[in-house]
């Protein structure tokens, strides 16, 4: 089965202020760039990369790695319109839906959801799930869906897809990793210090 690995970076990330978090630091590299190695890494047979037309820094970051990159010119209809055009033209199984902002999963935890889709070859939806069985993040759809995923819209992702076929999803237990995300400096400043702990 072969799976690619689509790491959305189109947001804004307005409620940093001046700050971009996918450029935050971690470990001395951005968090986008650790992101795609995170997704390069993974069993993935390839990584695209969604980002607005207007963050060059973003871009950069990316820089000798063998990702492809496509632009959202439309990023302020949602993350949905990101994901219309990550899938277009995708020659893949499956896709394997990463947030650039989810900083602590791992490729390790990629890995478990494309495992587990070989596993049961009937769920056409896989998710990360925390602990409690909470689904989050990554996600992992097949191509069965892609026509459904083209006609979504709005800023909601792929929930409306996901919402209707729960009868085929399987959860994928990756921990709280799957609902991390740090959206302003504060959640940033707080995951540090968590870090150095």
């Amino acid at each position: 089965m072969k799976v690619a690995a689509l790491l959305l970076a189109g947001g804004a990330s307005s409620r940093m202020g001046a700050r971009d978090k996918l450029l935050e630091q971690i470990d001395g590299v951005p968090l986008l760039r650790d992101r795609a190695l995170m997704s390069l890494n993974s069993k993935a047979a390839l990584v695209r990369v969604v980002l607005p037309p207007n963050r060059p820094n973003r871009e950069d970051a990316l820089s000798e790695l063998d990702v492809e990159v496509v632009f959202n010119g439309g990023s302020e209809l949602g993350m949905s319109h990101s994901i219309q055009i990550g899938i277009e033209g995708m020659d893949a199984d499956a896709v394997l839906i990463v947030l650039a902002d989810l900083p602590d999963l791992t490729t390790t935890d990629l890995n478990k959801l494309i495992n587990a889709a070989t596993a049961h070859p009937l769920a056409n939806v896989l998710r990360g799930a925390n602990q409690a069985g909470k689904p989050g993040h990554p996600v992992l759809i097949r191509r069965a869906l892609f026509g459904e995923l083209s006609q979504l819209s709005g800023d909601t992702g792929a929930q409306p897809v996901l919402k209707r076929h729960l009868s085929d999803t399987v959860l994928v237990p990756v921990g709280a990793a799957a609902l991390r995300d740090l959206d302003t400096p504060e959640e940033w400043d707080a995951w540090r210090a968590e870090r150095t702990t």
